[in-house]
């Protein structure tokens, strides 16, 4: 019979056995003290029944770790790991049932979340759950596999689909007098995006002494590219008014916005459902930056330069175009078609 014990800050597992002396050993976590006692009794395919998501999530954590893979903090995976603990993490393992996650899967949907963006955070359940499980030596069912033909016919996960939402001006402007008033730091990293297009990792990673005055740009450290394990640094031009925003920062801190990735986004979201502002995520203000580039005469391989984007295929994903734009350029290009025409009338004119 093996029974678990907190002892302060770590757990301690104990098994008594008729006739035999008991044996113990202490843990970080009752999910290893509860592995242990599994394999040391015999009784594996019980062990998982109490833990809680919240204790599995750590120890998934804890073993990519160990395995030289660390969930860092500026990662997607860390950001939706947090998603999980808290809509979830108090509930058992063994509770998480298909029904369970389609439930779960439509809070997330009225929150706001895309099925892209539900079926990411699934997978990411799916693979913390096998893992760990491997890991600690407990026989867990394979929930997530179970749930998804359920959620997919509710549609509430699904493939990745063009997203062409950008601010419009007025929608910038209010977000960014509300933001103003209560995170200026928040504020002024999201002025950066807009024109930078910089991811909210970036944002909250650039530091003051990767800042290059000759050149006005900063090196982004460890920059995301799909496909690749290793990122690479790189340089990112602070254009326009980009550079007087960072300049204007205090400098009490290494980083030139010290805040989390967290935070820009929760600011965000919290701020376009204060102001009333439909369906605006803090990652569409990249697609500002790529189109308002666009619209400025970037070609595409500068637009890719400034915003990092490893293909013109996933470049062109981040341009929004907006029909009243179509009536200026169409202008414009009439314009500069007729002016030859204009310059040959004028000469005929003159004397």
């Amino acid at each position: 019979m093996a029974s678990i014990l907190r002892i302060g800050s770590r757990w301690r597992a104990q098994i008594r056995t008729a006739g035999a002396k008991s044996i113990s050993r202490t843990f970080d976590t009752e999910a290893e003290a509860r592995a242990w006692a599994a394999r040391m009794s015999g009784a594996q395919p019980d062990a998982g029944k109490e833990i809680l998501l919240a204790e599995l999530l750590d120890e998934y954590r804890r073993m990519r770790a160990s395995l030289g893979r660390p969930v860092l903090p500026e990662t997607n995976t860390h950001y939706m790991l947090n998603h999980l603990a808290e809509d979830l993490g108090a509930e058992r393992v063994v509770d998480l049932t298909p029904k369970r996650l389609a439930a779960w899967a439509l809070a997330r949907s009225k929150e706001g979340a895309g099925g892209y963006t539900v079926n990411m955070e699934l997978s990411a359940l799916g693979t913390a759950l096998r893992h760990t499980a491997s890991f600690l030596g407990l026989q867990l069912p394979d929930v997530v596999g179970a749930a998804r033909p359920l959620l997919h016919y509710g549609q509430l996960i699904g493939g990745g689909r063009k997203r062409t939402r950008r601010p419009t001006e007025d929608e910038q402007s209010r977000l960014l007098a509300w933001l103003d008033e209560r995170w200026p730091v928040v504020a002024d990293a999201v002025r950066v995006a807009a024109i930078t297009g910089m991811r909210r990792g970036e944002l909250a990673r650039i530091a003051w002494a990767d800042i290059d005055s000759s050149k006005r740009a900063v090196l982004v450290r460890q920059r995301k590219h799909p496909r690749r394990v290793e990122a690479r640094d790189e340089w990112v031009p602070l254009l326009g008014e980009s550079w007087a925003v960072v300049q204007r920062q205090p400098r009490g801190d290494v980083r030139i916005f010290p805040v989390s990735p967290e935070k820009l986004t929760d600011s965000v979201t919290a701020g376009v459902r204060a102001l009333g502002i439909p369906d605006l995520h803090l990652h569409d203000f990249r697609r500002q930056a790529n189109s308002a580039l666009r619209e400025l005469g970037f070609d595409d391989d500068a637009r890719r330069a400034v915003l990092g984007h490893a293909s013109k295929e996933m470049n062109s994903r981040y341009v929004a175009i907006q029909v009243e734009d179509l009536h200026q350029a169409f202008d414009a290009a009439q314009d500069r078609q007729q002016r030859p025409q204009r310059r040959r009338k004028a000469r005929d004119r003159q004397p």
